[in-house]
């Protein structure tokens, strides 16, 4: 399946659209206006703008956050169902539409081991942010030309290290500080370069199935990862784990994904973390120190 026009991509400004254009700026003609240039809770815009451009795939990024660092988490089931619907509602305007959904929903409060897209469904989500994701994916899987990619847990350049783990452990060390967390919990990561890579394949691919989780082929615990990064930064800090015990895995299935794209080979996590480290290491002065001393 050729492409035939442009990728609009929204929420360019974020951690996810981010990396989407700049890994893809060259190879594809990327649309990813800003929110001053478009207002995606206004249908009508919405609408106005994907009428104005030849545009052959969505990536639907666009979240309001609704983190522990957001500034704002109000709104977020009213805003993320509307930005979904103002673009959803345009179907004669692309060919494919990938809605970039979270393994938030198969439901906090029942989260385990290698979830399957076939759990979907069984629980609502409690959360707001995970309830609007259910809601989206409910509705997407409806229509053909939408699919549903479900990563968990996705680290890379340009996400909040004042509040994402690997990231947060890297600067930490960087200025001789312990890397610290809640609790020791078994992860499922994604480097964010491979989840680019999975997302321009669905740019083409045949489709199978609405949704899919985009997995590695192993977890990690978080006291793993603490201690490869201490590793790699060749120093002898301590790692402080707030509360005993492991608490709830969070990590899906990916045996859908494999189906589908059986040459997709993903990064080794170790790799990951060590090219992220010397990322971080060379903008060592632009990383705010006192952030890090607050436990967000």
């Amino acid at each position: 399946m050729a492409m035939t026009g442009s990728v609009f991509i929204t929420g360019g400004s974020g951690f996810i659209g981010r990396n989407l254009i700049e890994t893809l700026g060259d190879d594809y003609d990327i649309l990813a206006p800003s929110h001053a240039e478009l207002e995606l809770l206004d249908e009508e815009a919405v609408a106005a703008y994907l009428g104005r451009h030849d545009i052959d795939v969505v990536v639907h990024c666009a979240v309001r956050p609704g983190h522990r660092a957001a500034r704002d988490p109000s709104g977020q089931l009213e805003r993320n169902l509307r930005m979904f619907a103002a673009l959803a509602r345009c179907r004669e305007r692309y060919r494919r539409l990938i809605f970039l959904s979270s393994g938030a929903v198969y439901d906090e409060r029942h989260y385990g081991p290698r979830v399957s897209e076939t759990a979907f469904g069984r629980h609502v989500p409690i959360d707001d942010h995970g309830f609007s994701k259910f809601l989206c994916a409910t509705y997407a899987a409806t229509r053909p030309d939408i699919v549903e990619l479900r990563p968990f847990g996705v680290f890379g350049r340009y996400e909040d290290y004042t509040i994402r783990f690997i990231s947060n452990a890297i600067c930490r060390t960087l200025f001789d500080l312990p890397v610290t967390l809640r609790q020791n919990r078994r992860f499922d990561y994604v480097v964010v370069n491979d989840l680019v890579g999975v997302i321009e394949r669905f740019f083409t691919c045949e489709v199978r199935y609405d949704a899919y989780n985009v997995s590695a082929p192993r977890t990690w615990e978080l006291l793993e990862l603490a201690r490869l990064v201490v590793g790699l930064s060749g120093k002898d800090l301590p790692i402080v784990v707030a509360n005993e015990g492991l608490g709830v895995e969070y990590s899906g299935d990916s045996r859908r994904l494999r189906e589908e794209l059986p040459e997709f080979a993903f990064t080794p996590l170790q790799e990951s973390v060590s090219r992220l480290y010397d990322w971080y290491a060379l903008r060592r002065e632009s990383i705010d120190r006192g952030s890090l001393l607050v436990d967000k």
